[in-house]
């Protein structure tokens, strides 16, 4: 049987698989899926219309699911949707998503979440991402795989921040943040290509040699941003095509310019 402490209120509406395990005091909303062998922690809120995978792990205190913080939402019922094997810290806040885009918030799977971390509606969080404590992120935030957040970061609303970059200490991020790409200070700016977690992910030094390259075209050669992309793609062929390919497309739909160094 499901492994309700008996302190827990569940809604009988609620779909819990067997395995799920809810702590004291814990409340869980009608509108809650919740996948196998997940656990939701002592005091946790679990509400809205909010699915959450397999293999998750909540810790106490935590409010999943809560109501847009955006004054024009009214009472619509929208969505959360969490992968599978994330870990998140205490007092964490995920809202829902808003009908200004699909209505719903993404948090995909494998990603480490510290204490505190908030995000807002319409958040859209990739895979293998670590967020330190006291992270947030503003509405309709995209965030790529495996970037890293640092703590005490406040992220502006519609920011795009590419796969596998890092933002350091308590940074105000008002500009999109370019993959692959360390940026920290105040104000923000790119500081070096991410290759501490390049490698750790294994990645050839070709691939390495590549992103190199392209911090260079972007943030170290006075050109213009389409001076840039056409150097960039220029670089195709030569063993890093994926990284190219990420970095275009991510160049193609930032909207709110680039953060540079």
């Amino acid at each position: 049987m499901t492994r309700i402490h008996p302190t827990a209120i569940v809604d009988p509406k609620a779909e819990l698989d067997d395995s799920v395990s809810v702590g004291p005091y814990a409340i869980v909303g009608p509108h809650v899926r919740i996948g196998a062998g997940t656990v939701v922690g002592a005091h946790c809120v679990i509400d809205g219309k909010t699915t959450i995978g397999r293999d998750n792990r909540f810790h106490p205190s935590s409010s999943i699911g809560c109501m847009p913080q955006d004054m024009s939402h009214g009472l619509a019922l929208t969505e959360l949707h969490i992968g599978d094997r994330n870990t998140v810290f205490q007092y964490c806040t995920f809202s829902t998503g808003t009908h200004k885009e699909d209505g719903v918030t993404r948090v995909g799977s494998d990603n480490w979440i510290m204490a505190t971390v908030h995000l807002a509606h319409d958040v859209q969080l990739g895979n293998h991402c670590v967020l330190a404590n006291s992270a947030t992120l503003a509405g309709h935030v995209r965030v790529g795989d495996w970037a890293v957040i640092g703590g005490l970061t406040g992220v502006h609303q519609f920011v795009h921040i590419g796969a596998h970059s890092m933002i350091g200490f308590q940074a105000h991020v008002s500009q999109d943040v370019a993959p692959y790409m360390t940026v920290d200070g105040n104000p923000l700016a790119v500081r070096a290509v991410n290759v501490t977690g390049l490698k750790r992910r294994d990645f050839s030094e070709a691939r390495i040699r590549a992103i190199r390259q392209m911090h260079k075209l972007l943030f170290r050669q006075g050109l213009t941003l389409d001076e840039s992309k056409a150097e960039i793609a220029a670089l195709q062929g030569q063993g890093a095509d994926e990284d190219v390919r990420c970095m275009l497309d991510f160049l193609a739909a930032s909207k709110r310019g680039l953060v540079r160094g």
